[in-house]
C-alpha cells in the first residue's frame, strides 16, 4: 500500500515541475519578446528597409506624389522655456566686514572688567587679559551681526539651458519641478 501512495505523489511531483518551467519558459519568452503579444497598441511597427534597387524603382516610380504625414498616437510634447528643474542649491553665506569698532568697544569693556579683579600685579594681568579677550570678542560680535546669509539656486531648464539664482531665504530643494515668473522662481503647477 505504501508503493501505491509513493508512485502517485512522485507523479504529481514530476507533473508539477514541468509545469512549472513550462510556465517559467513561456514567461521568459514573452520578456525576450520572441512570443508575440496580444496586447492593444503594444505591438510597434518595423519598416523593412528596401534594399538598393528596390529603393531606386519606389523613388523613380513616385516621383510626383505628394508627401505623406503619418499620425502618431503620442501627441509633440512642447518645451517650456520657463519651466525646469531645481539642480543645487549652495550656502554663500558670508561674514560682515569689520570697521574697528567692535574690536575697539570689546578692548574697552574687557579692559574695565579685567581691572576690577584682583590686586597688585594680578590686577594688571587681568586688565591686560581683559582687553585682549575684549577686544577679539567685539571684533567676533562685530562680523556675526553684518554677516549675510544668501544661496545660490541652480535651475536647469527644460531647453537645456540652467539659470543661477541669489536668495535669501529658498523654499527649494534638489529636483524640485518649478518655473522662472519675472526672473523669480516659483512652483510650477
Amino acid at each position: 500500500m505504501q508503493t501505491q501512495t509513493t508512485n502517485s505523489r512522485n507523479t504529481m511531483l514530476w507533473v508539477v515541475g514541468i509545469a512549472i518551467i513550462l510556465f517559467c519558459g513561456v514567461g521568459i519568452a514573452a520578456i525576450m519578446g520572441w512570443i508575440p503579444t496580444s496586447m492593444a497598441g503594444g505591438s510597434s511597427s518595423v519598416a523593412a528597409t528596401p534594399t538598393p534597387k528596390a529603393a531606386v524603382a519606389t523613388t523613380a516610380a513616385k516621383t510626383h506624389t505628394a508627401p505623406v504625414q503619418v499620425a502618431s498616437n503620442t501627441p509633440a510634447r512642447s518645451v517650456c522655456v520657463d519651466c525646469g528643474v531645481v539642480e543645487s542649491t549652495r550656502d554663500m553665506s558670508e561674514n560682515g566686514k569689520t570697521t574697528g569698532i567692535g574690536g575697539i568697544s570689546g578692548a574697552v569693556v574687557g579692559g574695565v572688567l579685567g581691572h576690577q579683579v584682583g590686586g597688585g600685579r594680578g590686577k594688571d594681568l587681568a586688565t591686560v587679559a581683559g582687553v585682549v579677550g575684549g577686544a577679539l570678542a567685539g571684533n567676533a560680535i562685530e562680523k556675526r551681526v553684518g554677516a549675510t546669509s544668501s544661496y545660490e539656486v541652480t535651475v536647469r531648464l527644460e531647453n537645456g539651458s540652467s539659470r543661477v539664482f541669489t536668495e535669501t531665504n529658498p523654499t527649494w530643494r534638489t529636483g524640485d519641478r518649478v518655473r522662472i515668473v519675472d526672473g523669480m522662481i516659483r512652483s510650477r503647477d
